[in-house]
Order: C-alpha cells, then structure tokens, then sequence
C-alpha cells in the first residue's frame, strides 16, 4: 500500500470527492473549478496538475488535470482510483472527429475506446481486451445530454499513442496515418488517454467514462484555438457536471 501523499498528488485520502473530472488541460481544471463548483479548494499542484475540491448543486465533485497521453492519464487515475478514494472518473477532453456526420464542437461520449497502445500487456490477457466505458455513468449521461438538446454521439473512440506519425505519406498535420483504417471500423473521433483510464477503472473494479468536445477534424481540416478548448468547451462541461450530481 503506498502512503499518500503519492509522487504525483500532494493530498490525503479524502482531500478528493468519489467522482473525479478529469480533463487534460490544467488550465481547464482551473476553469471548471473557478466558474462552476461551489467553495472549490486546491488539493494537488504538484507538477502544475491542479486538483480542485468542491460542490455542484449541493454534491460533493472534485476536478484535476491528467496531463497529455496513456501514460500521464494511467499514472493519476490509477493513483486516484488506488489510494483517494476515488470511485468515478469522467474524462472531460478534446478529440479530433473522423467521420463526416461528427462535426467541429460536436461531442462524443465514449462507449469504448480502440487504441494502438500496448498499456493492457501489463495485465497479461490471453486475447485482446475491449475496454470500455461504466454503463450506469453513460446511461446517466446520455440522458442528460437528450435533455440539455446536446448535439452528440456514442460510440468508439481511438486513444492513440501517436500525434505526430513518421510514416510516409502522413497528412501533414493529422499526425494519424490510420485514420481511414479506423474510420471504416465505425471510429468516430480520436484523442490520446479514453483507453487507459478504461483499463484502470476495469483493474481497480471502478467507473469511467470518457466525454469529448470535437476541437479538429482530420477530413475537413477545421480546427478550434487553444483558447477555445481551455474555456469555451462548456456544453461538455456542464454534461459532465450533471452528470457527477447523478452518481
């Protein structure tokens, strides 16, 4: 059993409520804690990953970043599920759509998630794992999303480890070569950490679900600023948000 405070989050166990939003900006933390939770206080900046505890229409949420890729996302939610306490975890991120009828701000809500990483060989599966979504998380937010009039979509997602692929031929500025090959699979939308959360909400017998604004698009080339995917994401926001006051 590792002692908190951990490497990687300078907090003690309840300092975090049992749902988490996790997005991969710090600064989007920053953002949801400040404009949306209620007496927010500070629990973990270490690294610059900023971790917020507050309320939301009377329930307990907390908010911390998960940095870039499987590797960074693996590392605080394995932490967060393992040794704070944490039951839930809502990924709240950008990805880049793949399909004509998934459009720029669009969101996706992630039913499973395909990736071409190897994080799953640690567990030493006799096949191929699907990972996947918690049902009770979606259900809850699909629900929710019918309600607010939400444009959005369930289905796969693709974490992948590559932005930027070396094979020749690569699309400039689409980092992902695949993309087709994924694409006619039924893949709506990329980005780079729904699958290794999945896997370690699977380990640890915990939930997640992965909820994405569509920031690019790797057919029409159409993109969003920085700016706008720190602060203007907010239909995703506040989807997350009722969705954690449900759980």
């Amino acid at each position: 059993m590792v002692n908190c405070p951990t490497p990687h989050i300078n907090a003690l166990p309840g300092d975090f409520a049992k749902t988490v939003l996790m997005p991969g900006d710090p600064l989007r933390s920053k953002y949801i804690a400040e404009n949306y939770l209620e007496n927010a206080v500070l629990v973990n900046n270490v690294r610059g990953v900023q971790g917020y505890t507050g309320f939301y229409k009377g329930t307990r949420v907390s908010v911390m970043a998960s940095g870039m890729g499987i590797p960074s996302i693996g590392i605080y939610s394995y932490e967060l599920f393992n040794f704070f306490g944490v039951d839930n975890i809502i990924r709240v991120g950008s990805a880049g759509g793949m399909r004509e009828d998934v459009k720029v701000r669009d969101i996706v809500i992630g039913l499973g998630a395909c990736t071409n990483s190897h994080f799953a060989d640690q567990y030493h599966l006799p096949g191929t794992f699907a990972p996947v979504c918690s049902y009770n998380i979606l259900e809850k937010c699909v629900d929710i999303a019918k309600t607010m009039g939400l444009r959005y979509h369930v289905g796969n997602l693709l974490s992948s480890d590559t932005f930027y692929n070396d094979c020749e031929g690569a699309p400039t500025g689409s980092g992902f070569y695949t993309a087709g090959a994924w694409r006619k699979m039924g893949v709506l939308a990329v980005e780079m950490e729904a699958a290794g959360l999945y896997l370690n909400a699977a380990r640890a017998g915990k939930n997640a679900l992965a909820i994405c604004t569509i920031s690019d698009h790797l057919i029409t080339g159409e993109s969003t600023t920085a700016e706008e995917r720190q602060s203007s994401f907010t239909e995703m926001m506040v989807l997350a948000l009722e969705t954690a006051a449900k759980l």
